[in-house]
């Protein structure tokens, strides 16, 4: 395996040297923001605020924003740990020990398995509920697979950031088009905004869950992929960057919210409970429908569709050019730097194509069969420990001398990324606390 002991100055001589010319901050530059909003937005999360506004109303409102504000201060730091050393997120998780390296393959092959039938599930939903006579569920699932493998083969980055753009554009029309139609209540919505739990038992823990639950996973890591496979590679491009991490969680906000409205308006204030994870997303539609009519429910659908759909490319891409890098990277054969990245040699190469075979074929056993019960409950583990792992290394990394010294962490981002490790960390505890165990064994 390459040397992982890491060399910071050369690091620093290399990117913090040069200090090269910063771009003006500008909306014509903003892509990665977006795609990673698309990413991280799941029907998983907008199903979650749906429920918290049903359960609650407007009182975790501001647990849905603070979430958001968490979130931008990771993938902030990400992409400046990218554009300040050169050097891409796995590198540096490299540098810091041989066990960062097993955890990320442990949890790429796991991870990737589950959540590829996952994905496909939650994209075939609302085509087969606006489509029913057509083919079944699990068929439908395995053409949004493949349609995703397909597009993600043959195009580069600039085609995929186009794509999701488009998609992003029709779910902010229906989520705010949808809040608007529910007629929110704007003074109970303000005073959701301020901090208070509901009088109800574990209520700390279900407000943490929605503030972990906002806007993306590993997603969050691929977001300095992104901003490399964009072109930007140095520290000129810093500003641009931190405008368009903003728009990606100003965006993720606002479908949030939007949800958290109909869930406020539509359920809470009817006493209706709708089914956790993605059919809730369905249930809603017939609930639209008798509400408003069959045009409305038809066009929730199609926003539910392009909600999962980007979600489902937007992995397949992002985590698919992590993996490459990993490769790269555990051969030595090529340096693990963002301005390899945007030379786009990564989504070229054999290991981008093979996990994207990995996220699409060997999860359709599972869309026939069922899911594996260990296999979930070690799903559910990993995926409860990234963001926990991402927080902390990213804090270590960024503290440290193979950061460029004027672009290491400041009191607020330290706060920021200290707030979101012990977050995720009480999550992630609770994720594991929950797992039967018994029957694991």
């Amino acid at each position: 395996m390459a040397d992982t002991t890491g060399n910071p100055t050369d690091t620093e001589a290399s990117s913090g040297g040069n200090h090269p010319s910063p771009r003006k901050s500008s909306w014509r530059h903003i892509g990665p923001g977006i795609v990673v909003a698309a990413t991280g937005v799941g029907a998983g999360d907008l199903v979650a605020t749906l429920i918290a506004g049903s359960n609650f109303g407007y009182t975790l409102l501001w647990a849905a924003v603070l979430g958001c504000l968490v979130k931008i201060s990771l993938a902030e730091a990400a992409g400046r740990w990218h554009l300040s050393t050169g050097r891409t997120l796995f590198d540096g998780w490299a540098s810091i020990g041989r066990w960062t390296t097993y955890f990320f393959l442990v949890y790429v092959v796991v991870w990737g398995f589950v959540y590829g039938a996952a994905a496909m599930s939650s994209s075939a939903l609302p085509l087969q509920a606006l489509f029913p006579d057509v083919m079944d569920l699990e068929w439908w699932a395995i053409a949004c697979g493949l349609v995703g493998l397909v597009f993600v083969w043959f195009n580069k980055y600039a085609v995929f950031e186009k794509v999701m753009t488009v998609l992003v554009g029709v779910m902010f029309v229906v989520t705010v088009y949808l809040a608007i139609r529910v007629t929110p209540n704007i003074a109970d919505a303000v005073a959701g905004l301020l901090p208070v739990l509901p009088d109800e038992k574990d209520s700390i823990l279900n407000t943490l869950g929605l503030v972990g639950g906002v806007g993306g996973t590993i997603t969050l890591a691929a977001y300095g992929y992104w901003v490399n496979a964009k072109g930007w590679t140095d520290t000129g491009w810093m500003k641009v960057m931190r405008l368009d991490n903003r728009v990606a969680y100003i965006t993720t906000g606002v479908f949030v919210v939007s949800m958290l409205f109909v869930g406020a308006e539509l359920l809470h204030s009817a006493n209706v409970a709708i089914a956790s994870g993605d059919k809730g997303l369905v249930q809603l539609s017939d609930i639209l429908e008798a509400e408003y009519g069959t045009a409305t429910a038809k066009f929730f659908l199609i926003g539910f569709f392009a909600t999962s759909f980007t979600s489902l490319i937007g992995v397949w891409h992002g985590v698919s050019l992590m993996f490459a890098d990993f490769v790269a990277r555990y051969r030595g054969s090529a340096r693990a730097t963002g301005a390899e990245v945007a030379s786009g040699r990564r989504e070229r190469s054999w290991p981008f194509r093979l996990y994207l075979l990995w996220l699409t074929f060997p999860p359709m056993i599972l869309l026939f069969q069922g899911q594996p019960f260990r296999l979930i409950i070690l799903y559910g583990v990993l995926g409860a420990a990234f963001l926990p792992f991402l927080a902390l290394t990213l804090i270590w990394l960024l503290n440290s001398a193979r950061t460029p010294s004027e672009w290491r962490n400041g009191r607020l981002s330290n706060g920021m990324l200290a707030t979101a490790g012990l977050l995720f960390l009480v999550l992630c505890v609770k994720q594991i606390w929950d797992q039967p165990w018994s029957e694991f064994f």
